[in-house]
C-alpha cells in the first residue's frame, strides 16, 4: 500500500513539473502552429511568462478552424494582441519570430 502511494505521488510530481510546457505547447499546435515551432516557443514562454499568463494564451487552442490549414503568422498576432496583455504579446512574438528560424 506504502509502495502504490509513493508511486502515485512520484507520478502526481513528475506531471506536474511538464504540464505548463506541456499545455503550451499543445495549445499552440492546437491553435494551428506546427509542432516544431510550437514547442520552440513553449519552451521560451515558460521561461518568460506566469502560470495566469499561460494560462489565458492556452486559450488560444479553442481558436483553431476545422480545416487542417496552419494559423497564419498575422492571425496568430492579432489573437495575441486580443488577450490584451502587452507582456504576453512582446514574449509570443519574440518567441514566434526567434523559433521561426
Amino acid at each position: 500500500m506504502i509502495r502504490l502511494i509513493c508511486l502515485i505521488g512520484g507520478l502526481v510530481s513528475l506531471a506536474a513539473c511538464a504540464s505548463p510546457e506541456t499545455r503550451v505547447r499543445s495549445g499552440l499546435i492546437n491553435a494551428g502552429l506546427p509542432a516544431r515551432q510550437a514547442s520552440c516557443m513553449a519552451d521560451r514562454m515558460v521561461d518568460r511568462l506566469s502560470l495566469l499568463q499561460l494560462k489565458r494564451l492556452g486559450s488560444l487552442g479553442r481558436l483553431k478552424d476545422d480545416s487542417l490549414r496552419e494559423m497564419s503568422v498575422d492571425h496568430f498576432i492579432y489573437s495575441v494582441r486580443a488577450l490584451k496583455d502587452p507582456e504576453i504579446l512582446t514574449v509570443s512574438t519574440t518567441s514566434l519570430l526567434v523559433c521561426a528560424i
